[in-house]
C-alpha cells in the first residue's frame, strides 16, 4: 500500500518553506505522493451547511488556502521522484480547456509526477463565485472529464458537447503520462459513484468510515463491471485526517483519531480492505501548531505505514 501526505496549504501553516521542507522530506521518508486540496472561499453566513462539521462551518483554517495547481507546481520544483495529486479539484469551477493545459503544464514539468483527483464539491457559495452554475454540476462534470482526455490523447483534437466547443485544433502539448495521468474522484452519491466506475482510475474518499468504505467500493467495483470496464484494475485511496491523542479514545472515535497504536489500527484495516494508498493529513490536527510538528508527525506515520 502506497503512503501519501497531504501538503501544509491551509491556516499558518500554508507557506512556502513548509511546503518546501515538507516536500524534500516526504521524498526522504519514501512518501509516494503529495496531495492538496480545493477550497475557494469561507462564506460567513453559508447557504449550504459544511457536511463535516456539527454546527455547519467550515473551520478558520480554511481562511487562508493556497492555491492547489499553483502549490503543487511550487513542490514539483523542490522534488526528483514524489508524486503531486490533487484531493481533489471541483471541476465544475473550471474551463476544461484552461485546465488541461494547466495540469498538462504540471505533468510536463515535474517529468510525468501528476496524479488528477475530481471532484464536484458541495457549496453554491462557491459556484457562485467561481462562475459556474450549480444546477447540473454533474453533467458538466462528465462533459469536462471527456474534454480533458480527448485534449490529454488526440491530436488535433475536436470536440462538441453541451458546455463545451473546440473546434478542430492543435492544443498545446500532451502529458508525459500516457494515455494521460491517472485520474481519480472523490465520489459519494449514486450519479457521482457511476461517474468514478465509467471514468475513473481509482475512488478517492474521504470523512467515510473504514467500515463503510469496503461496502460502497464494492458498489462501484460492480458499477464498473456493468459499465465493461475491469472493476480489479479500479483503486481505492483514502485520505485519511490524522489526529493523535495521549490516551485511547474509548467512544464514538473517528477513524485516525486515537493513540498510535489505535491509528496504526485503522491503516491496518485499510491494508487489510486492499487499499491502493493512504493519504495523511496532519494539517488540521490541533496538535499540529507548527513546521516542525508536521514533520514530526510525518516521520511517525511513516514508520507506522511501514509496520502496520
Amino acid at each position: 500500500m502506497r503512503i501519501g501526505f497531504a501538503l501544509p496549504q491551509v491556516g499558518g501553516l500554508g507557506g512556502p518553506e513548509n511546503i518546501e521542507k515538507a516536500t524534500r522530506r516526504a521524498e526522504e521518508l519514501g512518501y509516494d505522493n503529495l496531495w492538496v486540496l480545493d477550497r475557494l472561499l469561507v462564506p460567513v453566513q453559508p447557504r449550504a451547511p459544511y457536511p463535516a462539521a456539527r454546527d455547519g462551518l467550515l473551520p478558520a483554517v480554511y481562511r487562508n488556502v493556497l492555491d492547489p495547481v499553483g502549490t503543487l507546481t511550487f513542490a514539483a520544483a523542490h522534488s526528483k521522484r514524489i508524486g503531486l495529486g490533487t484531493s481533489i479539484l471541483n471541476l465544475p469551477w473550471y474551463n476544461p480547456v484552461l485546465l488541461a493545459r494547466q495540469l498538462t503544464a504540471l505533468d510536463v514539468l515535474s517529468g510525468g509526477r501528476l496524479r488528477v483527483g475530481f471532484g464536484i464539491g458541495w457549496s453554491p457559495d462557491e459556484y457562485e463565485a467561481a462562475g459556474s452554475p450549480w444546477k447540473q454540476r454533474g453533467k458538466r462534470a462528465d462533459e469536462y472529464v471527456q474534454v480533458l482526455k480527448t485534449i490529454w490523447t488526440t491530436d488535433p483534437v475536436e470536440f462538441h458537447g453541451k458546455y463545451t466547443k473546440i473546434a478542430k485544433s492543435y492544443i498545446g502539448c500532451k502529458p508525459v503520462q500516457k494515455p494521460h495521468p491517472p485520474i481519480y474522484m472523490a465520489a459519494y452519491t449514486s450519479g457521482a459513484m457511476q461517474r468514478t466506475a465509467r471514468e475513473a482510475d481509482g475512488w478517492f474518499p474521504a470523512g467515510i468510515p473504514t467500515s463503510s468504505v469496503g461496502r460502497m467500493f464494492d458498489g462501484i467495483q460492480q458499477m464498473a463491471k456493468e459499465a465493461g470496464r475491469d472493476p480489479g484494475k479500479l483503486e481505492l485511496l483514502v485520505r485519511a485526517h490524522v489526529e493523535f491523542s495521549s490516551t485511547p479514545i474509548e467512544k464514538k472515535r473517528r477513524d485516525f483519531t486515537g493513540t498510535a497504536e489505535q491509528i496504526a489500527g485503522d491503516v491496518a484495516a485499510l491494508r487489510k480492505l486492499g487499499a491502493s494508498e493512504v493519504v495523511f493529513d496532519v494539517q488540521f490536527s490541533a496538535d499540529v501548531k507548527d513546521g516542525a510538528a508536521m514533520l514530526t508527525k510525518m516521520e511517525q506515520l511513516a514508520e507506522m505505514a511501514k509496520a502496520s
